[in-house]
């Protein structure tokens, strides 16, 4: 029998991802009490005005049509909210509706590479950016996020044959999984390699809202010449609590985005209706909540980082995204079975830094997706456990 799944499958890893669940559910089974550090998937629940909008538009049988396109509203709300927001001005022709960050980077590829076209990305990244030049049969070059440079991109240690060869590079602050956010003077120096060596920047947006210690988010946008030379990805998933909703765009410069259409058009009939019309609602009310949310996110920063510190791990602070970023304990070295003896050992359950790229070897990422009191609990139930006593 001839082979039923396309080669091109066989480039995708999930072996680490099985395993560890896999062992959860074994564990689950034997009435394990688990802490979920894992997914990240926000505990907290949308603003009930955007759950209000969603359900009157669902009571309306129009509503259940093909959209076939966003509406004027929606194109609308986010111009008038980055205008307001981020202090940039947008049309509507900048902007493409995506099934979720995940969906456009995905097929991101499809849209702008041609066979073995150079992309740029982050080592450690979201193993979504890798997947996307996957698919559309690029070569993929890394750029390393590492501890001494601050976890930011350092373009002068690129080989300058492999910048003249990109067609786009990606970049992602606040940074998942590594919890740096950059500040405008990185994202300019960016700018100008990608000026200088004609590559497109595409920016991975969905963390702007959570960003810590005084810090302030911003638009990739906001920087001059930036809608020159990329576009960004903005989601309503993180700062709205709608994950499940997969409401997304990308916006920037006018041929990205009309390539990114060009191929949705092929396979989607547009945003559900009354989805758009909650996006609209968390777009233009009020932002009490997200900022809220976001000093929530710090307390649980400070309570997983400060107790497990108090036991003796060195974990820094995150700047931002709703992820602790933790070097693995002195005389560790496997992230993989780190993870495996974490939630064999305590219940709490954490994503090797492996699975984010050969660089994210040596740490492991929480997810912030408990209350701050429950954190302190993890950090205990780990710092009491034998796990941290380990002999060097």
């Amino acid at each position: 029998m001839k082979q039923t799944a396309a080669q091109r499958l066989n480039k995708f890893e999930t072996g680490i991802f099985a395993s560890l669940n896999a062992e959860r559910d074994r564990l689950a089974r034997e009435g394990k009490k688990l802490y979920n550090l894992f997914i990240g998937t926000p505990d907290f629940t949308p603003p009930a005005h955007v759950i209000s909008a969603l359900t009157e538009a669902a009571a309306d049988p129009e509503a259940w049509k093909y959209s076939l396109a966003e509406s004027e509203e929606l194109l609308d709300a986010v111009c008038d909210y980055y205008k307001d927001r981020f202090g940039v001005e947008i049309t509507h022709d900048m902007i493409a509706a995506v099934n979720g960050s995940q969906e456009g980077m995905g097929h991101l590829g499809l849209a702008l590479l041609d066979k073995g076209d150079v992309v740029l990305l982050p080592d450690p990244g979201y193993p979504v950016f890798s997947a996307g030049a996957m698919l559309g049969e690029g070569k993929i070059e890394y750029y390393p996020l590492v501890k001494e440079y601050g976890f930011m991109p350092r373009l002068d240690l690129i080989d300058e044959d492999i910048l003249k060869k990109t067609k786009y590079m990606v970049v992602s602050y606040p940074s998942n999984p590594v919890g740096a956010a950059a500040d405008k003077s990185v994202y300019e120096t960016l700018i100008e390699y990608s000026k200088r060596y004609d590559f497109i920047i595409i920016n991975d947006n969905a963390y702007s809202d959570i960003i810590f210690d005084g810090r302030q988010g911003f638009s990739f946008l906001s920087i001059p010449s930036a809608a020159e030379v990329g576009a960004e990805f903005f989601s309503l998933s993180k700062s709205f609590n709608v994950t499940g909703a997969r409401i997304s765009f990308l916006i920037g410069r006018t041929d990205i985005i009309n390539a990114l259409k060009k191929l949705r058009s092929q396979y989607d009939f547009g945003m559900f209706t009354p989805i758009q019309k909650a996006a609209v609602a968390a777009l233009k009310g009020p932002g009490d909540e997200v900022l809220a949310q976001c000093r929530e996110y710090q307390r649980r920063r400070d309570a997983l980082c400060g107790t497990l510190r108090s036991f003796g791990w060195n974990i820094p602070d995150s700047d931002g995204t709703m992820f602790v970023w933790a070097p693995l304990p002195e005389g560790y070295s496997d992230s993989g079975e780190f993870c495996k003896l974490l939630v064999r050992e305590t219940g709490v359950l954490a994503t090797p830094g492996v699975a984010f790229g050969p660089r994210g070897e040596g740490y492991i990422r929480f997810a912030l997706v408990l209350p701050p009191e429950q954190l302190c609990e993890v950090g205990r139930i780990i710092g009491e456990s034998s796990i941290l006593k380990k002999e060097k």
